[in-house]
């Protein structure tokens, strides 16, 4: 991609601008627009009296993230790295608070914060993600070359930990501390050349996951509903009544639409059948109504939507910028990757919702929002005629 360097010369330089990030970005949010109406409609008539209730609410969010986006994008990305620090210690008040009377019970977790505005709550957890990329962005230029030695990859490593586990432990949403270990592992491995550390690090990971999934399984040391999740993963047919209703449910609406889908607002799993339909279980809705070909066009359009931010990334004009949008990179691979996971028990279940699809207004609000800091990278690429 020569022609997004900054060429030597008399010519007008002018920004780069990518256009098929736009359209892919903007696509993604309309489906998704489409399919929370969709899978939420029968749902939102029956509780509220208007179908339309959860649509309405995820636009009101969808236009403020979109506000929220265009004018990070046109604010020079050097400029939050001093707000690096206060963001992280920001996080940690806000994931306290969540204990306050500020705290807003939801689905039997209390993970939001009440912000005086009707119909809006925040999710510490959503904020908590976009300061851990713009902190260890600053961390990565400040320790320079150390990153690469042991000590510096510990530092690295244990910066996003108590973040990790508050979120886990305070607001007792594990899949949100995964995330931003995630991330952060995402951006560690980009700022360090040495990979060795990884595979040992990896490979660490994996054993104790599967030490931890025989224990489960063959003990009855564990309890809690974590350990009970993994067990109906092991086996969702073993409680279809309780933990394992939702697994199946899912799981019947991906076989049900075969190949071209039963047709756009056709499910029959989203009447009352499977919860959480317009939400961490949206893509099984997909698959129900537009089949796997629909699954595999949305899956394609993540791949492109990464694929020009790494390109932004790749040819950003110095080593912030790059780890600022390798982060955004992180953040929606992995829950993109993840919640596809979930919904087809590749995994446990666990909450994770699908990036610009899923309802949600903190999320979509703080995923714009990363999305404005990898445009604001985009807008300092400067190329010449």
């Amino acid at each position: 991609m020569s022609f997004l360097k900054k060429l030597r010369g008399g010519e007008k330089a002018e920004h780069y601008s990518d256009i098929t990030l736009w359209v892919v970005l903007l696509f993604l949010l309309g489906f998704g627009m489409l399919m929370i109406y969709s899978a939420s409609s029968y749902t939102a008539f029956n509780e509220y009296g208007n179908a339309a209730y959860y649509l309405q609410r995820q636009g009101i969010a969808a236009v403020l993230g979109l506000v929220a986006m265009v004018v990070v994008s046109y604010i020079p990305y050097h400029f939050w790295e001093k707000f690096a620090l206060l963001g992280y210690f920001l996080s940690v008040v806000l994931i306290l608070l969540v204990k306050t009377p500020l705290g807003v019970e939801s689905h039997g977790a209390r993970r939001w914060l009440k912000t005086g505005i009707p119909g809006f709550n925040l999710q510490p957890a959503e904020v908590s993600k976009v300061a851990m990329i713009l902190f260890l962005a600053v961390l990565v230029c400040k320790m320079g070359s150390s990153v690469r030695r042991l000590k510096g990859f510990l530092v690295m490593l244990g910066a996003p930990l108590p973040i990790a586990l508050m979120i886990w432990k305070i607001t007792e949403n594990l899949s949100s501390a995964l995330i931003v270990m995630a991330i952060s592992m995402v951006m560690i491995f980009v700022a360090s050349p040495d990979y060795k550390k990884f595979i040992f690090l990896g490979l660490g990971v994996i054993t104790a996951a599967v030490g931890l999934v025989l224990l489960i399984q063959n003990t009855t040391l564990l309890d809690g509903f974590r350990s009970e999740r993994i067990r109906v993963w092991l086996d969702p047919e073993s409680d279809v009544e309780d933990t394992g209703f939702q697994t199946i449910q899912a799981l019947y609406a991906i076989g049900s639409g075969g190949i071209w889908g039963k047709g756009l607002g056709e499910s029959m799993q989203k009447l009352s059948f499977l919860p959480e339909s317009q939400n961490d279980m949206i893509f099984s809705i997909i698959c129900e109504e537009l089949g796997l070909f629909g699954a595999a066009a949305i899956i394609f359009l993540f791949v492109v939507l990464i694929w020009r931010m790494v390109i932004i990334a790749n040819n950003a004009p110095d080593l912030f910028g790059a780890m600022l949008v390798v982060g955004v990179i992180g953040h929606i691979a992995v829950q993109a990757v993840l919640n596809i996971a979930v919904v087809t028990n590749t995994i446990p279940n666990t909450g994770i919702s699908l990036p610009f699809i899923s309802y949600g207004g903190s999320s979509v609000i703080f995923l714009l929002i990363e999305v404005g800091f990898v445009l604001s990278v985009a807008r300092s690429i400067e190329f010449r005629d």
